[in-house]
């Protein structure tokens, strides 16, 4: 301790060319929960499937908020077929 003034203990000499090889962008970043299968295809946070695999893959099942819009994308994507084949079905028979 020179003139009254402490070293800090958490304090690390980083240099320009110190800079660690394998720094990820923060998880909250777009594009980060992306399943490596769609960023094989090309799919990125850009297109509009990209976006919504990315939105899925945010969904924290823990959150009640984030249950309640997986179950309204469920619906959303569900009822047309369900009533594709409703119509599909009563054609059949009626």
């Amino acid at each position: 301790m020179a003139g009254g003034v402490r070293e800090d203990e958490f304090d690390e000499d980083w240099g320009h060319d110190d800079v660690p090889g394998d720094v990820a962008p923060p998880y909250w970043f777009a594009g980060n929960r992306m399943p490596e299968d769609a960023r094989r295809m090309g799919l990125t946070h850009h297109v509009p499937d990209g976006a919504l695999l990315d939105f899925a893959g945010k969904l924290d099942s823990s959150r009640l908020k984030h249950r309640i819009a997986a179950w309204v994308m469920l619906v959303v994507f569900c009822l047309p077929v369900f009533f594709y084949i409703l119509r599909l079905v009563l054609d059949v028979v009626g």
